[in-house]
């Protein structure tokens, strides 16, 4: 039994990784090669110079990181207030407020965007980082994730930072934040992973290269060719989008595991 499951694991890593393997391949062949069966062993840069030279791709990374760290402080910032007052605080209507906001783990993203895009167009936001980033200044996960630890943690410590002076938000930053390390980290991935490659609110907020983040600027890329799509240097650009993340993963693949099995993500 154990013999099958490693086969399949196998099979489906070798499943997953033909795609990422022929974006690699094809990324670095001339054009005239690029859906050639030939395999010659023939291979350039041109395409990611073309691509880099025609795309202000170095005005999309910093968009794209500017949008993604930001969104990821301010929610650090809200889903640690609001962990801590599900996980300690008494108040009235507490489980109520958070059965609502675990609703919203059921609610599609693309059922707001019309009553988002009306909300940001009433206060002029549109066409900016910051209307883009709004809606994503809170999260119902990372509330329910951090929660789920914060209850974990033994309220003695807190009780004895009281008797030494701490006030309330020295007592999050001295126990609960360090002792929800992993917490934050696996949070911190899936924030980052998924706001990197956020492309529909972006596409339909953003319309100039100066707030275009990565992915939409990818799918303009994508599109500008009149005489169809020229595989080498879409194979090239996306590359280029997602060669960060992958590189991340690899670089902290073993702490991205761990910090998902410690915060209790299964």
């Amino acid at each position: 039994m154990k013999r099958l499951i490693h086969i399949g694991m196998i099979t489906l890593g070798i499943l997953w990784g033909i795609p990422l393997v022929w974006a690699f391949v094809t990324a670095f062949r001339p054009r005239n090669l690029a859906t050639s069966s030939d395999f010659p062993l023939t291979f350039t840069t041109d395409n990611f110079i073309h691509v880099w030279n025609a795309v202000p791709f170095g005005q999309y990374y910093l968009n794209t990181l500017f949008i993604v760290i930001g969104i990821l402080i301010i929610q650090m910032i809200t889903i640690t207030l609001a962990a801590y007052a599900f996980a300690r605080m008494n108040f009235i209507g507490k489980n109520v407020l958070f059965i609502l906001i675990l609703l919203q783990l059921m609610v599609p993203a693309e059922i707001l965007i019309f009553p988002n895009y009306n909300i940001l167009n009433d206060l002029s936001l549109l066409d900016s980082k910051l209307g883009i980033m709004i809606p994503y200044f809170a999260s119902a996960f990372g509330i329910f994730l951090l929660r789920q630890t914060f209850k974990v943690i033994p309220i003695e410590l807190e009780e004895a930072a009281k008797l030494e002076g701490s006030n309330l938000l020295q007592i999050i930053w001295r126990i609960y934040v360090p002792l929800a390390k992993p917490t934050y980290i696996a949070f911190g991935l899936v924030s980052v992973s998924h706001h990197w490659n956020n492309f529909l609110w972006p596409l339909i907020v953003a319309n100039s290269v100066e707030n275009r983040p990565l992915t939409v600027g990818l799918a303009i890329f994508a599109q500008s060719f009149e005489t169809g799509a020229q595989w080498a240097e879409v194979t090239a650009a996306t590359i280029m989008v997602m060669l960060p993340l992958l590189l991340a993963f690899f670089i902290f693949q073993r702490q991205f595991i761990e910090s998902f099995m410690q915060s209790g993500i299964k």
